[in-house]
């Protein structure tokens, strides 16, 4: 399998200079040259394997230049560390719903799903090319995405990492878990803005060649850790083929049948990983895009025009605040019959703009495949506090935004199909707004680990070791920068390396 880049027709590279690369030198994402085929009769056989077999089979259609026992012993390896043999149990709600828990990680979010398996394959990677100089992984985060690279990276050999998060908006829970991180490979700092802002501080020192020139001088090649990389969204894509194999398996669908997932959607990623798992032949029906008020991508699927200029909403979901969804490229491709001048001048005006829009065509195709609506912050509250009193079953924020969404899906189209909801995140590093949610009232006099304590006792459930033992540790990073002092802080931090 070859990779190419949407927004330049060529030859195309392996999978593993493309998970060293992260994104193209022209701007561009790294996809497929072709959708491998996914049958029934594989998933089937899947179906009686650990979670571990279905992540080494599903990556190993795309990454055809590693070898079946590299990709096993990596999946192994990547989820040893994880509180439950399932790794994504998948829980029932009531008739024909489900949730898939995602969270069953070292950090306690869907991120560590594929970000556990991204520093193996890149190390593998590295030793398949050649490659003998160090990796320096550049990556924004919106929460999770941050403290699941740095869980991933710190420590391994041949590589440092550096995360940057927007300082005011993420969860305390998530803000902690950063900032306590231990390696003398890792970097946190916070950036004044929001995700957006950070991601494209990211994106311009990827962008900047003298930078490039720079870091390659000093032993290092940039790469990333955020769903750009190929090699950070092809292990999602194993996941959604695990769910449907469960549902047949327990005979809550027949082999064959279509399924709807549901999935709370910032930065494009999650769901587009279903789309792939879709494309390569798992019976699904409709995917769900849930947002919360920053709702760029409901106005995408449902007239066709996608505009982040508009106000940017700090909300109790803050993994999903984001206005540039960067993995939307990567489906516009596809939409477009691969055309790689379109998608670059779609680009270029969402670049120079702000906006773009697709035709009447593509929009037929969008309908076809996708359903998507959004919640605010007191839609959000209220579904956790309902789905708790009716099943006993604790959401965190992302997940009740999925859930709120797809209730007005029901309402709107009476579909049966039956649905699985996907789960990013422990409700516990949502503590607070999680608690509010249940007793009405706000805690902010409470520090994180009281408002955990107190959901505990009221939910019954237990406190992730992750998060009790969080207020314990020492906090080594306070520092943070305008996005006009992102480079400056890699290059102090490549000259401490």
């Amino acid at each position: 399998m070859r990779f190419i880049s949407t927004r330049q027709r060529g030859e195309g590279i392996s999978a593993a200079e493309a998970i060293i690369k992260g994104i193209s030198w022209d701007g561009g994402l790294f996809v497929p040259e072709i959708f491998p085929e996914l049958t029934l009769d594989e998933i089937k056989t899947l179906s009686a394997q650990p979670y571990e077999k279905t992540a080494a089979v599903v990556t190993g259609k795309y990454l055809t230049d590693f070898t079946d026992r590299e990709l096993i012993e990596i999946a192994v390896e990547a989820y040893k560390g994880f509180d439950t043999v399932e790794r994504a149990p998948l829980i029932k709600l009531r008739h024909g719903e489900y949730v898939l828990e995602l969270w069953h990680g070292p950090t306690l979010a869907f991120k560590d799903m594929a970000l556990q398996m991204l520093p193996h394959l890149l190390c593998a990677s590295m030793k398949k090319t050649g490659y003998t100089g160090r990796v320096l992984i550049l990556t924004a985060t919106s929460g999770d995405t941050g403290k699941a690279a740095l869980e991933g990276f710190a420590g391994v050999k041949g590589t440092a990492i550096c995360v940057f998060y927007p300082k005011d908006g993420v969860s305390a829970a998530q803000k902690l878990q950063m900032c306590t991180q231990e390696g003398d490979n890792v970097f946190v700092c916070g950036v004044e803005g929001n995700f957006d802002d950070t991601q494209t501080g990211v994106k311009e020192i990827f962008a900047d060649e003298a930078f490039n020139r720079y870091a390659m001088e000093k032993g290092f090649v940039l790469s990333s850790a955020n769903s750009i990389n190929f090699g950070r969204l092809v292990p999602q894509i194993a996941y959604y083929v695990w769910a449907y194999s469960c549902m047949a398996s327990r005979g809550a669908v027949a082999w064959g049948q279509k399924v709807n997932f549901i999935v709370p959607t910032g930065n494009f990623g999650n769901i587009l990983a279903a789309y792939y798992a879709k494309r390569m032949g798992l019976p699904v029906h409709k995917l769900i895009c849930a947002s919360n008020a920053n709702n760029v991508l409901t106005e995408f699927f449902r007239e066709g025009r996608y505009d982040c200029k508009r106000a940017f909403c700090r909300t109790i979901s803050p993994s999903m605040d984001i206005l540039i969804s960067s993995n939307l490229e990567r489906l516009v491709f596809e939409l477009t019959g691969r055309d790689t001048e379109k998608v670059k001048s779609m680009m270029k005006e969402l670049n120079d703009k702000g906006k773009y829009a697709v035709g009447e065509n593509i929009r037929a195709i969008l309908a076809d495949s996708f359903w998507a609506d959004w919640v605010d912050d007191a839609k959000t509250k209220e579904t956790i506090s309902k789905a708790f009193k009716k099943s006993g079953y604790l959401m965190d924020p992302h997940t009740a935004v999925g859930q709120a969404v797809y209730e007005r899906y029901l309402d709107a189209t009476g579909d049966a199909t039956p649905s699985v909801a996907v789960s990013t995140a422990s409700p516990y590093k949502f503590s607070p707004d999680v608690l509010e949610a249940l007793c009405g009232a706000k805690n902010n006099n409470l520090s994180e680990s009281q408002a955990s304590r107190k959901l505990s006792k009221l939910s019954g459930t237990n406190i992730p070791d992750a998060i009790a033992n969080l207020e314990k540790k020492p906090v080594l990073y306070r520092n943070w920068c305008t996005t006009c002092g992102m480079k400056a802080e890699v290059e102090k931090f490549i000259g401490r390396l």
